[in-house]
């Protein structure tokens, strides 16, 4: 519980920075096995962070992106370029996914233009593209930014505070990372309480459900859990159901589901 957004992390082993994506990370993934006659179930929260911001900001096209149940990337990608979706290529929503959650961790246009391979100017034409389509997210950055300047701290959604000393600094640039640590919080931190709150409405969900199934790690936005055989498609419905009453968003909440024999198929 040391990280300061909230979120839980792992040492001794790493297992939170596990990767997922390339051929190592998939083999040592596999190496996590259930017990005989059980199966690992891995229950993902989908784009959490950008369905908060979407919750906390009250943007409506970002809100009706997922109300629509649109691909966000992809959404982005057709205001920021200016094209119909289905004109969307996949680099414009490798583009608008690099924009969408440099926006969420306050990248600027140097670090953007870095992550993309473009000039920098161009980074900047992006990110105020994305200012003009999302305004409302722009008025909420502007009220944290405001109230961590009048109380020296953010709040999530479920009441946790954070404190901000450097938010009056007069180093620009512990100033400038303070401002961005106001505008992340509420939604890095938002997803940390709302994971919790799903972990622990799951515990009790399956003792009175007397189920031998048991939460066995929380990664980020995924439960794993080793659940027997028989109980699978019960607790697939109850881990389901207790990730998304537990989110309490003005938008939907999506929650993506696997099972398997390792953690690799089940993810």
């Amino acid at each position: 519980t040391v990280a300061a957004t909230g979120r839980l992390s792992s040492k001794d082993p790493n297992l939170q920075n596990i990767p997922v994506r390339t051929d190592d990370g998939r083999r040592i993934r596999q190496a996590f096995r259930a017990a005989g006659g059980c199966k690992l179930i891995s229950a993902d929260y989908n784009q959490i962070e950008l369905r908060v911001l979407a919750d906390l900001s009250r943007d409506p096209a970002l809100m009706q992106a997922f109300e629509q149940g649109r691909d966000i990337h992809t959404a982005t990608a057709s205001e920021v370029f200016e094209v119909e979706e289905a004109a969307v290529t996949p680099e414009m929503r490798r583009t608008a996914k690099v924009i969408n959650y440099g926006i969420i961790y306050g990248m600027g246009a140097t670090r953007m233009a870095r992550e993309l391979d473009i000039a920098r100017q161009k980074a900047d034409e992006y990110i105020r593209a994305y200012a003009a389509r999302y305004p409302g997210v722009q008025s909420f950055y502007a009220r944290m930014r405001e109230m961590a300047g009048k109380h020296g701290y953010v709040e999530t959604r479920a009441g946790r505070r954070r404190y901000l000393p450097d938010i009056h600094s007069t180093n620009e640039g512990l100033r400038q990372a303070a401002e961005r640590v106001a505008t992340n919080t509420p939604i890095q931190g938002g997803a940390a309480d709302i994971i919790k709150m799903a972990m622990v409405r799951l515990a009790s969900a399956l003792r009175d459900a007397q189920r031998e199934s048991r939460m066995i790690l929380q990664i980020h936005d995924e439960l794993l859990l080793e659940c027997p055989v028989a109980e699978v498609e019960a607790v697939v419905a109850l881990t389901r159901t207790c990730m998304e009453d537990a989110a309490g968003l003005a938008v939907p909440v999506v929650v993506e589901v696997g099972v398997g024999d390792d953690w690799a198929a089940a993810h």
